[in-house]
Order: C-alpha cells, then sequence, then structure tokens
C-alpha cells in the first residue's frame, strides 16, 4: 500500500472516528444520569456493548469510504452521502443523549436509515466490499431504531 492510500485511510479513519468521539463525548454525561432512569425495554443490552459495537462500525464505514474515495475522488455523490449520514448519526446523539427527546432522536434516526441505506446501495455500485461493510450498521441502526422507539413510547 503506497503511502498516500495509507494517508487517505488515516485522514476517513480520523474524520470517522471525531464523529463518534464527539457523540460519546455528548452521550457519556447522560448515561448516568438521565438515561439510567429511563424506562427500557426487555431488548436493550447492557451498555458495556455500545462502545465496541459503535468502535467497529465507525472502523468498518472508515475503511468502506476509503476503497470508495480511491475510486472516485472526493468530490462525489457517495462521499457527500457519506458526510451526510455522519451528520445525521452525531444529530442523533444530540437530540438523544443531549436534549433528552427520544422522539426528535426517532425522526433523525430515520431519516440516518434511509441514508445509509442509500450510502450503501451508492458504495456497493462502485464496490461490492465498500457497500458489504455498511451492512452492520445499517443493521445496528434498525436495532437502535427499535429500540429509540421502545424508549421513546415508554417514557412519553
Amino acid at each position: 500500500m503506497t503511502a498516500r492510500r495509507l494517508l487517505l485511510l488515516g485522514a476517513l479513519a480520523a474524520v470517522t472516528v471525531l464523529v463518534g468521539a464527539v457523540g460519546g463525548i455528548i452521550t457519556a454525561p447522560a448515561i448516568p444520569t438521565w438515561y439510567a432512569h429511563l424506562a427500557k425495554p426487555s431488548f436493550n443490552p447492557p451498555s458495556g456493548v455500545f462502545a465496541p459495537v459503535w468502535t467497529t462500525l465507525y472502523i468498518l464505514m472508515a475503511v468502506a469510504a476509503w476503497r470508495v474515495v480511491l475510486k472516485t475522488g472526493w468530490a462525489s455523490k457517495e462521499l457527500a452521502l457519506y458526510g451526510i449520514q455522519l451528520a445525521l448519526n452525531l444529530a442523533w446523539s444530540f437530540l438523544f443523549f443531549g436534549r433528552h427527546d427520544p422522539g426528535a432522536a426517532l425522526l433523525d434516526l430515520g431519516a440516518l436509515w434511509l441514508v445509509i441505506a442509500t450510502t450503501l446501495v451508492a458504495f456497493w455500485a462502485r464496490d461490492r466490499l465498500a457497500g458489504l461493510l455498511f451492512v452492520p450498521y445499517l443493521a445496528w441502526v434498525s436495532f437502535a431504531g427499535a429500540l429509540n422507539a421502545a424508549v421513546w413510547f415508554l417514557n412519553r
């Protein structure tokens, strides 16, 4: 692998992980306070599951984007979709944990799901492995949607 390709992967990983880190900074204070007191559904995973799952997903997302950037360059519809889904991902953390608004977060999650699915299809068209790397993310956000909806319903 050339130094340029490695640098490109590092840049995409840094941006993607930065979004996750900012989301984590927004989320962390609410976990032991607001979130701990919410009614949650029986399928709510233990708290220790979220960080490793999200870390893995962010790495898969960055690798997928990297594979696509190698084929399209930075100025592509695929990378625009990638940026939009990152923004919606971060917005969810702000809405759910920062503003304590599961209803608004659920609306954001619906938009996020649609953009992830669109990004997956667009990535698949450029690079099948890149598309496949987005499948776990879409699956997790689908689960997160059910969890978010249940939390909203149980606490309204």
